[in-house]
């Protein structure tokens, strides 16, 4: 079967930025290279969802981050408890833990919430960028971060 019209130009522009984004997002190698097959077979079955005379660098680190996200929260649902860390690793172990339950917290919000966190720390995305990707004001934008971090904090600190 060949590829949709200018499917392979898009897979080389930006399956990059798709995979760093999901890297960014999952942690794990083999969970981006999940997250970048997803998006580009969303691509593919869908050949004209992409509009390329637009944003599709946005598009693209979009796609990338709702599909870590949903890898995140299968993986989050098939999760048991982690083991008690000791020993010299302990202190790693601990900060791996910590991203781990991080990563979970995450995924356990709203989608827009951590797509929209994800985008912000993550990614690196202005409050400016996040509201035209949102189509909302900017501080709609701040007010919304802020929360975000006030459920991730509580959740956190259980």
């Amino acid at each position: 079967m060949n590829p949709p019209p200018g499917f392979t130009e898009l897979y080389n522009q930006y399956s990059a930025i798709v995979y760093k984004s999901a890297l960014r997002v999952t942690g794990n190698t083999a969970d981006a290279e999940d997250a970048l097959q997803t998006v580009f077979m969303r691509v593919w079955n869908r050949a004209d969802g992409v509009d390329p005379q637009g944003h599709p660098d946005r598009y693209f680190r979009r796609a990338a981050t709702n599909a870590a996200i949903d890898i995140l929260r299968s993986k989050a649902s098939k999760a048991e408890a982690p083991l008690e860390a000791s020993g010299p690793k302990a202190v790693k172990e601990s900060t791996y833990l910590l991203k781990e339950t991080l990563r979970q917290a995450v995924a356990a919000l709203p989608k827009d919430d951590a797509e929209m966190f994800l985008l912000r720390y993550v990614e690196g995305l202005s409050n400016g960028e996040i509201a035209e990707i949102f189509n909302v004001d900017k501080a709609r934008v701040a007010v919304k971060l802020h929360r975000i971090r006030q459920v991730l904090q509580a959740e956190l600190g259980k």
